[in-house]
């Protein structure tokens, strides 16, 4: 190679002797070549110091080689392309001749069976088609049965972590049974199959599973979500009718392009994002949101069931590693349940900083798909923000495809297509509301001052009642799900939305022993949330709806705040019901979102030994109550000459759900005794439904 001479000189010492310096290049040149060569093989880039060596040793300017390297370095690389395209050109042409030999063979294929010709392409659909339909009926069949022994797993919520062997797991009523055919289950006729063998339901199966894949889902599910976190318009644009912030559908797509999950044309996305104060430290938020107890505990009126399936070992990557089941059911038993198996990671971004993101997995595909509402959760979650040591601030987006609007009743389906029902708002104004809760409990803030609030004087007392009111909370929930509903063919439509019931067997500590029969209706009400919620809590009005009064005034003997509001509060009532001892316990809630009024009659004994600190899962309580939504339905308030900028939008009114539970004698679980327990919560409900009409002013309403 011919080295690029004089481009490092001086000029004028360059000029005045280059004659003498072409003359001992042109008779060392082959040596320097040899000696650069040498060079070339041990240290293809060598620093300054080493071109500053080679050019004292070889005589030339530190320039000449330090072009000269580079020139060499490229003169390697197209040698070694140029070797890559012939290697790659035979492996074509050797793959492109296998290819064409195999054609050749596909035609002359015998049938090794029957030695005679292959299937046509006409044929082999019509086998293919078969194979599908006979597919799709094992699929169910292994569907009935996986199910109920994912439902035993999921319920057998109080074994302590690692001692879930499911084979050992005795039978139960599992939902979608009736109470009458509550049988074992015969866990030798569970199909073994390989996906129930490797499932996550199988403490043991997990280790079999691709932990590296679900380590990229989650960490890739994190990137997107701190992203989503960070941007504004145009990816986030405001909602028209409530303000809320959603995904601009096209600007996401463009920055994180990923397949539909539900290929049905009434699949459909949902977004929110909102921010909120919180009244809680962020460690303790932190700690909270990673146990499925205390999830289900901080989101009472959202999340109906939660267990955490597995917690994988972090490695290298940082940060908590869950695997979670999720079931979530709100507002009214028109409104279809969601369920979700799930990636939960969590990772602290600074010292004040953490980021949580949920993101479904498949682990049993049929099971997932066969539910009553296909929902699939895209990467969502939440920042929590330190602002002090007892403030965080925390920002929240959900994002999920789901399946449901044919299966979601009218009355419901603009709250819930509209991203109201499930959508962030409420995440975070449930986390405040049970967040003030619980610094009310502890006597962290101080309560406004009432003429009851000195009747329990005993802060162990205050927070026991809070403790055994909370429980009321949740069964109430519960319920709500009616996933043991009966349906009878007489039972009336009410405001076109029917009264559901469901009937089943007092499931352990904590409720009454016995037979319990459950109703709920929901109906739409032209009155704003703040008007019903006034209407309900109003002790003389009680009368005229409530027939635990008798149509007797009530009075309130105790209560205790559980929020700056005046209208959270625990409330204990007592009746006026001659020659009995029966008081109320009722709990009221209200957020920007809706309301709930819960209540259950307890007996004065039960009362006192709460409040002396005695263990309330010993207490049995049945609630009842009510629950205040929105309607979804907005219209728009415009003052006169107002822009459209500046006009607001309300609700057009409520929709109000109802549900009573009543025990049955269980001496007997006759079908006649059930029938007549059905009547009865049925008429009960119904008259109270009309009763409350009345007293509203709308007895015609339809």
């Amino acid at each position: 190679m011919d080295l690029p001479y004089g481009r490092g000189g001086s000029g004028d010492e360059e000029a005045s002797d280059s004659r003498k310096g072409k003359k001992q290049y042109h008779r060392h040149s082959a040596q320097q070549i040899q000696h650069l060569e040498t060079f070339f093989k041990e240290c293809p880039h060598p620093d300054d110091n080493q071109r500053r060596q080679l050019s004292t040793e070889l005589g030339l300017d530190p320039k000449q080689i330090k072009f000269w390297f580079q020139n060499k370095r490229t003169q390697k690389k197209a040698q070694n392309e140029r070797a890559d395209n012939n290697a790659l050109r035979a492996e074509n042409e050797r793959i492109h001749c296998e290819n064409l030999a195999m054609r050749e063979a596909l035609k002359n294929i015998m049938c090794p069976a029957c030695h005679g010709a292959a299937l046509g392409d006409e044929e082999s659909q019509q086998s293919l088609q078969m194979l599908r339909m006979e597919n799709a009926r094992l699929k169910e069949e292994v569907h009935e049965r996986t199910m109920g022994f994912f439902s035993n797993y999921v319920e057998n919520s109080n074994m302590p972590p690692g001692t879930e062997n499911l084979s050992n797991v005795p039978g139960n009523s599992f939902p979608g049974k009736r109470v009458e055919t509550t049988v074992p289950l015969d866990h030798e006729q569970i199909p073994r199959h390989p996906e129930m063998i490797n499932s996550p339901y199988n403490p043991s199966g997990i280790k079999e599973m691709d932990k590296s894949i679900i380590v990229e889902t989650a960490i890739a599910a994190m990137d997107e979500l701190v992203e989503l976190l960070r941007m504004k318009e145009p990816v986030w644009v405001t909602s028209p009718s409530d303000g809320r912030y959603m995904l601009h559908r096209d600007s996401y797509d463009k920055l994180f392009p990923k397949p539909n999950h539900f290929k049905s044309s009434s699949a459909r996305m949902e977004s929110s994002k909102d921010s909120g104060e919180v009244a809680a430290p962020a460690i303790n938020l932190v700690e909270m949101l990673l146990d499925s107890n205390k999830w289900k505990d901080m989101f009472p009126t959202i999340v109906t069931k939660a267990r955490t399936i597995d917690v994988l070992d972090t490695g290298s990557f940082g940060g908590s590693l869950h695997l979670m089941y999720e079931k979530m059911h709100i507002l009214s038993p028109l409104v279809a349940p969601r369920e979700f198996f799930f990636i939960r990671y969590c990772r602290q971004l600074s010292a004040s900083s953490w980021v949580m993101v949920d993101v479904s997995y498949d682990f049993i595909k049929q099971i997932q798909d066969a539910a009553p509402t296909r929902s699939w959760k895209l990467p969502s979650g939440f920042m929590i923000e330190e602002i002090s040591n007892e403030k965080s601030n925390i920002t929240w987006i959900e994002h999920i495809q789901v399946d449901d609007k044919t299966l979601t009743h009218r009355l419901y389906r603009d709250l819930v297509c509209g991203c109201q029902a499930y959508g962030a708002r409420r995440w975070i104004a449930t986390l405040q509301r049970m967040c003030e809760r619980f610094t009310y409990s502890t006597g962290l803030t101080a309560r406004p001052t009432h003429e009851l609030e000195g009747v329990i004087d005993s802060s162990e007392g205050r927070r026991n009642l809070m403790k055994l009111s909370h429980r009321m909370i949740k069964n109430f929930c519960e319920v709500l799900g009616m996933s043991d509903r009966l349906d009878f063919p007489y039972l009336s439509e009410l405001n076109n939305s029917g009264v559901r019931v469901s009937l089943r067997k007092s499931d352990g500590q904590g409720q009454p022993d016995g037979l319990i029969v459950s109703a709920a209706t929901s109906l739409w009400l032209p009155f704003s949330i703040e008007n019903l919620f006034k209407f309900f809590r109003d002790e003389k009005k009680r009368a005229q709806w409530d027939i635990l009064s008798s149509g007797n005034p009530v009075n309130a003997i105790a209560r205790i705040s559980t929020g700056a509001d005046p209208g959270n509060c625990i409330s204990v009532i007592q009746p006026f019901v001659p020659k009995e001892n029966i008081l109320i316990l009722q709990e009221s809630i209200i957020d920007s979102l809706g309301a709930t009024i819960v209540y259950a009659p307890i007996d004065l004994p039960a009362v006192s030994s709460v409040v002396n600190g005695e263990d309330t899962m010993k207490i049995p309580i049945l609630p009842s109550g009510f629950i205040i939504s929105s309607d979804g339905r907005f219209t728009s308030n415009k003052g006169s000459g107002a822009s459209a900028a500046t006009s607001s939008s309300t609700p057009s009114g409520s929709l109000l759900t109802v549900a009573f539970q009543i025990l049955v004698c269980c001496s007997s679980r006759s079908k006649q005794l059930n029938m007549e327990s059905v009547a009865t919560v049925h008429t009960l409900i119904s008259s109270t439904i009309q009763k409350i009409k009345v007293a509203l002013e709308c007895p015609d309403l339809e």
